[in-house]
C-alpha cells in the first residue's frame, strides 16, 4: 500500500527537487560572475533551503543532533557513511555556516543542473575513482584550500552509497592526505541514518514516513593525533551509531 501511494508523492518530490536545480542553475552563474563568491555561496544555502523540503512530500524529514560539538574557527573535515542523494542536500544544509566543499565522484560534474556548476565552481574537488593518480594531487588541492582559508569538506570514505543502510569499509587514503595538508584541521564524524530508506524501492517510488538524522560526534585534531588512531576512532563512531 505504502509504494502504490508514493507514486504520486514522488512525482510531486521530484518535480519540486528538479524545479528548484533548475531555477539556480542561472542564478548560479548570476551570483558568481556579477557578485563574486560569497553571492554564490548563498545562493547554494538558499537552493538546498528548499530541496530538503523535497522530502516533506512523502511525509519525511530530516534533522541534526549535537551540531555544537563542531568547532569554531578552524578548518574542518567532515566524515560520514553515505546512503542516499539526501545525505549531500543535509550535509549541505545543516553545515552551511562551515562553508562546506565535496570530495565528489567525477560524474558529477556533468549535465546535472546546479550540482554540476556548483562542484566546478564553488571550490570543491572532482575525483576519478578509476585513477588513483588522479586523485591524489587533487586531494591535496583541497587540503591546502580549507587550511589556507578555514574552509570545510564532506568526504565519504565508503566510496559509494550503501543500498541498505550497511555501511561498508571505509578507505583511509582520501582521508590521510586531507589531514596531511590541513594538519590545522577537526575531522569531524557524522552518522546519517536512514536516508537509504528513501530510496528502499529504487529512484522511483521514493519511501515514505522517514526521519533522516545527522548525528554529529565529538572533533578529533589532526594535529594532536595519530593518523591511525584518528581513523580508526572516526570509522568506529560512525559506524556505532548506524541503526540498520
Amino acid at each position: 500500500m505504502e509504494k502504490i501511494i508514493s507514486y504520486p508523492l514522488s512525482i510531486l518530490a521530484y518535480f519540486w527537487f528538479l524545479f528548484f536545480l533548475c531555477l539556480f542553475q542561472p542564478i548560479q552563474w548570476i551570483c558568481l560572475n556579477l557578485f563574486g563568491y560569497q553571492a554564490h555561496r548563498k545562493s547554494i544555502i538558499i537552493l538546498n533551503f528548499f530541496l530538503q523540503y523535497a522530502l516533506s512530500f512523502t511525509f519525511s524529514y530530516m534533522s541534526c543532533k549535537n551540531r555544537e560539538l563542531i568547532p569554531e574557527g578552524k578548518p574542518l573535515i567532515f566524515v560520514s557513511n553515505h546512503q542516499g542523494t539526501f545525505d549531500i542536500v543535509g550535509m549541505a544544509w545543516f553545515f552551511r555556516k562551515y562553508d562546506l566543499k565535496y570530495v565528489s565522484k567525477i560524474e558529477l560534474g556533468k549535465n546535472i543542473p546546479s550540482i554540476s556548476y556548483n562542484l566546478r565552481n564553488g571550490g570543491s574537488v572532482l575525483i576519478d575513482r578509476k585513477d588513483p593518480r588522479q586523485a591524489l594531487p587533487v586531494l591535496r588541492q583541497m587540503g591546502e584550500y580549507i587550511q589556507k582559508y578555514n574552509r570545510s569538506v564532506t568526504i565519504y570514505p565508503e566510496g559509494t552509497r550503501t543500498r541498505d543502510g550497511k555501511p561498508k569499509q571505509f578507505a583511509p587514503s582520501g582521508l590521510k592526505i586531507l589531514c596531511k595538508f590541513a594538519p590545522d584541521a577537526y575531522v569531524v564524524p557524522v552518522t546519517i541514518n536512514n536516508s537509504w530508506k528513501v530510496f528502499k524501492y529504487g529512484n522511483f517510488p521514493l519511501g515514505l514516513f522517514n526521519k533522516v538524522t545527522f548525528t554529529v560526534h565529538p572533533a578529533i585534531s589532526v594535529a594532536e593525533t595519530d593518523f591511525n588512531t584518528l581513523f580508526e576512532q572516526t570509522e568506529k563512531v560512525i559506524v556505532e551509531a548506524i541503526i540498520v
